[in-house]
């Protein structure tokens, strides 16, 4: 049988992937904090139909000594395969939502969440709180992780959580809540700065008189090669062997990302790129069918020759 047929039966298959891949781009052009994926390919095994040959001596030539010279290698590819199917984790747009809740990450990093006793990481910040005041994604309801402030004295714990520091929890404040066991005071409004600090403003109902007081911070988790996280769906992500192991720290602590309150990310995925890999998958498609059609046409012509 040709070796034809097989090598555009895989390239056929291989643009097949890379139609799937474009598609789902495509597909989450606006979900938050997506990120876009790409298609390599590489070449399969191929044939040898001659070995490389090294220069070698040959008898003198009219007085001359001369050697005869090596050759390469005779080959015939077999085709090519999936090479790797990428994730390109390059920062998304923001769009400005007014929602103090939603928050963008501004650089490297990804926020911790707690889904059910697992932690998992996303870049897909629309946040919101629940009834009980924890800060939730609210697809899902895992928990937003950080760390809280010390009420007697107002500040944030030591970066980074460790065993011998207090452990990431979850956030948990809601309107109405007294600060420090005080009836009197009330959260009445809140903030949360680029450092990942949740700041509330606390009213004293007898004195009205307004105090601001820290009540968390949220935590950022960075990897080594955050290109191999696994993605899990829903946004989220894990780690995985070759992403490495989370190291978790304040935002903006060694290079991590910034917060931005009121706004989310937006998808990676630009459509002009998209649409311009899609026209190439097709023609590569198409090309790959016509050596099928081809190739057929010539085997056709084998099996005629009996007639002749």
């Amino acid at each position: 049988m040709l070796r034809s047929l097989y090598s555009a039966v895989s390239g056929i298959k291989n643009h097949q992937v890379k139609m799937d891949v474009i598609g789902n781009n495509i597909a989450n052009v606006n979900t938050t904090g997506f990120k876009r994926s790409r298609v390599s390919f590489s070449t399969a095994l191929s044939q040898t139909m001659r070995e490389a040959t090294s220069p070698t001596p040959s008898p003198y030539v009219e007085g001359t000594p001369s050697t005869i010279g090596g050759t390469n290698r005779v080959q015939i590819g077999l085709g090519s395969r999936i090479g790797s199917i990428d994730q390109i984790m390059t920062q998304g747009g923001t769009q400005s939502t007014g929602n103090p809740t939603d928050l963008a990450l501004q650089g490297s990093g990804y926020f911790v969440l707690n889904n059910n006793g697992t932690q998992i990481y996303t870049r897909a910040g629309g946040f919101n709180l629940d009834t009980n005041g924890n800060m939730v994604d609210p697809a899902t309801g895992a928990l937003v992780q950080g760390v809280l402030a010390d009420q007697a004295s107002g500040t944030i714990p030591d970066w980074p959580v460790s065993p011998e520091q207090p452990t990431l929890t979850n956030l948990q404040f809601k309107l109405g809540d007294s600060y420090n066991g005080v009836a009197e005071t009330a959260l009445t409004g809140y903030s949360i700065d680029p450092n990942g600090v949740i700041t509330g403003v606390y009213s004293n109902s007898v004195t009205n008189v307004s105090e601001t007081h820290k009540i968390a911070q949220i935590a950022v988790a960075t990897f080594p090669n955050d290109a191999g996280l696994v993605n899990i769906g829903g946004n989220f992500y894990v780690e995985s062997s070759n992403s490495g192991v989370a190291d978790v720290n304040a935002p903006q602590a060694t290079g991590r990302a910034s917060i931005e309150s009121g706004s989310i990310e937006m998808s990676n995925v630009d459509l002009s790129t998209e649409f311009t890999d899609m026209i190439v998958a097709q023609r590569g498609f198409q090309a790959n069918s016509r050596v099928v059609t081809v190739s057929d046409s010539l085997l056709e012509e084998l099996i005629n020759l009996k007639r002749g």
